[in-house]
């Protein structure tokens, strides 16, 4: 399947052929989701922790008598109830198990997504960058030209190093390189721009099924 190619600076460039097994798969949207919701709690930090009773540091003895006193009955400041003493049923820090996803599933989802992105008329393919760009308005006026925003550029290194430069400050744009590649920026993102030289690493990888 060959699509048309953009290029910098509004010249023309030649097509690129792009398997039918990545853009044009059947979009199981349930499968997308599971993968979503694997990577969205996968990114988690989780790591609020407070001490319980039997954590904290200092003395056992009772501060008061069993009986005699008048009040309750207390044990040591190591109570819930103190100031300094443990927290009852606080967070525990990073307790829980992470789901695993299969990797092929992961893999499957992507093409799913560009498949979706595709269908949608929503996929862009990029000519290398071989000279940098260092101007954002000059990369602006690519984007206007061919009336994109909100756009996520999966990149070679070599391209992404002469465009991070110009495209890094504009808003609701995000470059990342094709190792990088996730569904949830793919769903996060109305548009999608990928580079020719990505999109080769990319295909090699999500349809090597050894991999």
């Amino acid at each position: 399947m060959k699509f048309p190619m953009l290029n910098i600076d509004g010249s023309k460039t030649n097509s690129i052929e792009v398997s039918d097994k990545l853009l044009k798969t059947k979009i199981n949207y349930k499968l997308i989701k599971s993968v979503i919701d694997w990577q969205l709690n996968h990114a988690k930090p989780r790591t609020a922790k407070t001490k319980q009773r039997n954590q904290i540091t200092g003395s056992t003895k009772k501060i008061i008598a069993q009986k005699g006193s008048g009040g309750a009955r207390h044990a040591s400041k190591k109570a819930p109830i103190f100031v300094g003493g443990g927290i009852a049923h606080g967070p525990k820090g990073a307790v829980y198990k992470i789901k695993k996803m299969n990797k092929k599933v992961r893999k499957l989802a992507i093409a799913h997504s560009l498949s979706k992105k595709n269908l949608e008329k929503k996929l862009y393919f990029l000519a290398d960058v071989k000279n940098e760009i260092k101007k954002t308005k000059e990369f602006n006026k690519f984007l206007l030209k061919n009336n994109l925003s909100n756009v996520l550029i999966i990149s070679d290194d070599e391209s992404l190093k002469n465009i991070n430069r110009s495209a890094r400050n504009i808003k609701n744009l995000k470059l990342i390189k094709d190792k990088g590649i996730n569904i949830y920026d793919l769903f996060r993102y109305k548009n999608i721009i990928i580079t020719s030289s990505s999109l080769k690493k990319i295909q090699e990888r999500i349809l090597n099924e050894k991999d």
